[in-house]
Formats: C-alpha cells, sequence, structure tokens
C-alpha cells in the first residue's frame, strides 16, 4: 500500500514507509516501552465481513452529533488525483470517502472503533462461486450520481473499463489482473475505442448486477472491492485526464471548487441517499480543504486552533517531530488527540543471496536495538515496538516474539555471539549497510552499526541518494548486505503482504521481496494459502506462514509498528480512526453545534 505522498500502493510502501517515518521523527521520545504522554494506545480491530443487515443504511448516529456546519482538513501538500481510478495514496483514500462510493467499504462504530467490511454500492460484500473465482454484487436501490442520474451496473463496469487505458497508471491493479492477468492491457486497451470487456471478465445481466470472473480464486475479493477504483463512472462526463478536476459524485458530497495546491471544497450532494449508505453520517454542510501549508506551521495551527482552525482535522498527516515532546506532555492537548496504529511495518532486510546462513541472520536479529530506534522515530507515540512481519491493523493478527525482542529491546550481542560461534564464525562478520542519506536515517545507521559491531559484526554503513533507494535496494545483484524499507496491506489481509514480500519466485530487479528470500516451502504455500476459499481461514494461514519466514528464514527484522499522531480542533466531535487506510475518518465527524 502506499502512504501519504509516496507513490506505487503495494511497492508504495516501501517509498511510502520511507515518507513517513521522515515525518515521523525526533522529538517527543519516551522510555521505549509505552507511548509518549498519555495519549491512548492504539487497538487492534476485527476487520470481519459484515452481513446484509450490516450493509443496510443509514449509518447509525454518532452520540450528539447534528448536520450542519462547515469542517476543514488542513494539509501539507494537494492532492495528485481527485480521479478514483489513479487514487491510490493514503491521503486521497480518505478524502475520497466524501464523493466516492466503492462496491464495498469499512463501517467504522464511533463509540468502539470496531470496523468491519459491508456493502456499500453493494447489497453485501459479494457472493462467490465457481470455487472464488467468481463474484456477484447486487447494486441498492436509489443510487444517483449528483446530476440526479441513476446509478446501474453499466457505470460501474464503465469505471472499471477506463482502469485499462494508457494514462490509468497510479491506481490498485488487483482486479484489472485477476480478470485478464497480469498483463492485462495487452488484451484490453479501455472503453474509448468502442469495445467492452467480454462478459467472461465482467457481466451486468441486469441494471443491478454485476459479476466478475477472475482466472483463479481469490478469497478476499471483498476487500478488494473496497479501493477507490471498483465505482461508478458516467460514461457521458468521462473526459479522460480532465476527469481528474471535476469527478461526478457518488457519495454524499460533492466539488464545488478546486484550486489544484491550494484549495478544494465540497458540498453537500442532495441526490446521495443516506437511507443507501451505511458507512458516512455525512453531518458537516461544507469541507474546506486548505492545502500546501508548511510545517511546523499547520501543527502549530493545529494546537492553538484559533478562528476555523477549531474545526480542522488534518486527515492523513502525522504531527511535526519537533512538536512532539509538547504535544505528548502538555495536558491541553490530550483530548484532542488521536493516536493508532497505521497499516506499516517497519523492517531491515537481511539479503538472503550474501547472508545465506540462517544463523548469522538470527545473530543479527538478537544485536538489533530496536528500542533506540524506536527513539529516532519519535517515541512510542509515533512508533510501537513492532515483532511480527504483519501489522496488528491486518486481520487474524496475533503477537508474535519467537527471540524475545520485547524482553531485551536493547539488544542480545551475548545471544548473538552465541549464535555466530554455532555458525563457525571465527572472525567478525562483515555487514554492508546501505540507509537513505539523510539526517534521521544517519543517526539510525550509527546507532544499529555500533549495536551490531558489540555483537562482533564489522559494519561498513553506505550512504544512498533517498531518491533512488528503492532502485538500488531491489536489485538483485545489489551488493548490501542489510537496508530497511516499510510496507503495509491494501486491506486487512496478508495476502496484500505475505506474497509480494516473500514470495522467491518475484526475484527481478524492482522486486519488492527485499530480502530475496527464495524458500521453496514458502512458495509452495503461497500457492496452496491462495486458493483458499474461505477468508478467514486464508488470514489465519497467512500470519502462520510469516511467523515461519520470520523464525525459520528470519529474512527480515520487523522493529516498529507506525502509527498515526495528530491534534483536531475541540470544535469537532465524531472523530474516528480508520486502520486500514492509516488516516482519520471523515464519515463520522461532525461539527459542534
Amino acid at each position: 500500500m502506499r502512504i501519504r505522498k509516496a507513490r506505487y500502493a503495494s511497492a508504495f510502501l516501501a517509498v511510502g514507509a520511507l515518507t513517513l517515518s521522515a515525518a515521523c521523527s525526533s522529538g517527543g521520545a519516551d522510555d521505549g516501552k509505552k507511548p509518549a504522554g498519555d495519549e491512548k494506545k492504539a487497538s487492534v480491530q476485527n476487520f470481519g465481513l459484515g452481513t446484509k443487515a450490516d450493509s443496510t443504511g443509514p449509518a447509525a448516529p454518532v452520540a450528539g452529533a447534528k448536520p450542519g456546519g462547515t469542517a476543514y482538513d488542513l494539509d501539507q501538500a494537494g492532492f495528485d488525483y481527485l480521479d478514483p481510478g489513479q487514487q491510490y495514496v493514503s491521503d486521497m483514500l480518505s478524502l475520497q470517502l466524501l464523493y466516492n462510493r466503492t462496491l464495498t467499504g469499512y463501517k467504522i462504530d464511533a463509540k468502539t472503533g470496531k470496523t468491519i467490511l459491508v456493502g456499500d454500492l453493494a447489497t453485501d460484500t459479494g457472493t462467490s462461486s465457481d470455487g472464488a473465482k467468481t463474484w456477484t454484487y447486487t447494486l441498492k436501490d436509489n443510487l444517483k450520481f449528483e446530476d440526479g442520474t441513476p446509478i446501474t451496473s453499466k457505470d460501474v463496469k464503465y469505471g472499471i473499463e477506463r482502469l485499462f487505458a494508457d494514462y490509468q497508471t497510479q491506481g490498485p491493479q488487483y482486479v484489472q489482473k485477476w480478470m485478464l492477468g497480469t498483463d492485462y492491457r495487452k488484451a484490453y486497451k479501455g472503453p474509448y475505442e468502442g469495445k467492452e470487456l467480454p462478459d467472461t471478465a465482467l457481466a451486468t445481466p441486469d441494471d443491478k448486477t454485476v459479476v466478475f470472473h477472475f482466472k483463479e480464486p481469490h478469497a478476499d475479493a471483498p476487500y478488494a472491492m473496497s479501493m477507490p477504483n471498483v465505482s461508478p463512472v458516467p460514461k457521458a462526463k468521462d473526459d479522460k485526464q480532465k476527469y481528474n478536476n471535476h469527478p461526478v459524485a457518488s457519495g454524499p458530497y460533492r466539488i464545488a471548487d478546486y484550486k489544484p495546491g491550494k484549495s478544494l471544497s465540497f458540498v453537500r450532494n442532495t441526490n446521495w441517499d443516506p437511507k443507501s449508505d451505511p458507512i458516512r453520517n455525512a453531518y458537516p454542510d461544507k469541507w474546506e480543504f486548505q492545502l500546501g501549508i508548511a510545517e511546523p506551521g499547520l501543527t502549530n495551527r493545529m494546537a492553538a486552533q484559533s478562528g476555523p482552525d477549531k474545526y480542522a482535522v488534518n486527515m492523513s498527516g502525522s504531527a511535526d517531530p519537533s512538536k512532539m515532546q509538547t504535544l505528548t506532555t502538555d495536558a491541553q492537548y490530550k483530548s484532542r488527540i488521536v493516536n493508532e496504529y497505521q497499516p506499516y511495518v517497519e523492517v531491515i532486510n537481511i539479503n538472503t543471496k550474501r547472508i545465506t546462513n540462517p544463523k548469522v541472520r538470527q545473530a543479527i536479529m538478537y544485536a538489533f536495538p530496536m528500542q533506540q530506534i524506536q527513539q529516532a522515530f519519535g517515541g512510542g507515540a509515533q512508533g510501537e515496538l513492532g515483532t511480527t512481519l504483519i501489522s496488528p491493523t491486518v486481520a487474524g493478527w496475533k503477537k508474535f516474539d519467537p527471540f524475545g525482542k520485547l524482553d531485551k529491546p536493547m539488544g542480545d550481542p551475548e545471544k548473538a555471539k552465541e549464535l555466530l560461534k554455532e555458525a563457525g564464525v571465527t572472525t567478525p562478520v562483515k555487514l554492508s549497510y546501505a540507509y537513505a542519506n539523510t539526517p534521521r536515517w544517519q543517526n539510525v545507521s550509527l546507532t544499529l552499526a555500533k549495536a551490531l559491531e558489540k555483537a562482533g559484526f564489522q559494519v561498513e554503513r553506505k550512504a544512498i541518494d533517498p531518491t533512488s533507494y528503492y532502485t538500488v535496494v531491489g536489485k538483485v545483484n545489489t551488493p548490501y548486505d542489510i537496508y530497511r524499507t516499510g510496507w503495509g496491506a491494501d486491506w486487512p489481509s496478508a495476502s496484500t503482504v505475505v506474497p509480494p514480500t516473500m514470495d522467491g519466485r518475484n526475484l527481478q530487479d524492482g522486486t519488492n521481496n527485499y530480502a530475496f528470500l527464495n524458500d521453496p516451502k514458502v512458495n509452495s504455500e503461497i500457492d496452496r494459502i491462495m486458493a483458499l476459499t474461505d477468508i478467514t481461514q486464508q488470514n489465519d494461514e497467512w500470519r502462520k506462514l510469516s511467523e515461519y519466514v520470520l523464525r525459520t528464514d528470519t529474512s527480515q527484522i520487523p522493529f516498529i509498528y507506525d502509527k498515526y499522531f495528530n491534534l483536531h480542533g475541540d470544535g469537532l466531535g465524531g472523530v474516528t480512526y480508520n486502520q486500514v487506510y492509516g488516516t482519520i475518518n471523515p464519515s463520522t465527524i461532525f461539527v459542534k453545534q
């Protein structure tokens, strides 16, 4: 998954987590054992599939909420894309909830934060057949675009067909690949030459029914149907790239004014029917986005909450790291802080093509000083100590710490030396350590090098230009032994984590398997698990396989679960959090009257 201003989702997370980490650096460090200050510790949610009843609108009322008023969002940058087909970055995922509806979506309980997947445009999360290769969706009644035109299955199909056009390069590709294969654009080039996707891939037997036919089983298809690009687009209003500036609303708001990089205004879409929507309360009359606000000025404004800023949030960005000490210790901010898990895990990759002995890799694991590294991330409020390769925001996650890292978070150099001895090592093991050449990662590299040297390693640090960092470490012949990346699930299933990062058949330049792991057992298990048709069983099996890789292959060292940390104005109520996106959830927010 991509994060905020980064590019490319699943492969994104590699780049994305780098962006996040840069945003969540030093300041306000605590003892590393708990979140800094008194912020609420993030809780693990359920993320299961809801029923047809759960998919029925309207959304449950939020205590104390009344319609009306204007809510504000302050953002450090702007939005690259308003076209849902091109959206894959976290800030855009939260934004599109205001005006875009998908076949399924995440329903968040404003009281408990519990999150389940339900039907959004569809009456439920879908019905599978043919061993989970075929998925059928039925649209709800009274669905309309902002101009009052009915939304039909043909509009959903057209919205997906345009994803095959050559200019649609930034959005998710799951559904396209599942229907037509990896080289899907060779099979179909989009609707602009008058051709439709064949019924053997995507059928619309009537105005209410959408039927997907995939080449392989996909038990997690209901989650893929929540991505922004699985949404309706009216053919008559599609002007290709220009559609990016005026996407037609199917959700509760429509765009009233847009000045790219400066401002974005939403007003009510009077043709949205709340009775059809179990997800969005849509209490404010308006949403005003102020864009391009530099830090630390943005965080200063959130803290001061003067004038309209009293009714503001920053839906996707964490607070400026230089302000963490004040924000986490001053009691006046406590009631306005949101501090929750994001779906990203920070890891150190161990190049298994170069470090071939698992005992040596485990020695690096034991020596790793995760608590000291946490300090560079701004303490527990911006990154919790992590010991699993999948995030707590993924369905099926369980605590797992096979190397006792939480008992000895400063590292265990003596255990590392013992393993090196067992591995037959008689001289210091030389490690080439690549890191992004920024002040933050320079600091981290020194801390890590010192810890490894205490355990019997000889570390050579290599600074890499941040703009080419992932290109360099993603080459199969990269000359480096250890290097950091980050990754997160596109939805709450490790099917979007384990295969891309651990499949040994994905070893080529640009791979997301940054440790170059090629374990035949892992490869075969990926195929077996992918074919399972029960999503709960599949999630459990992905977790078990990730634990096997961590314990046995030890190709990656997880060390931080990234967390969102920021303030909102106290003029807003109903501020909830979407752990799937790693952002504030705008659907439950109301303006206090």
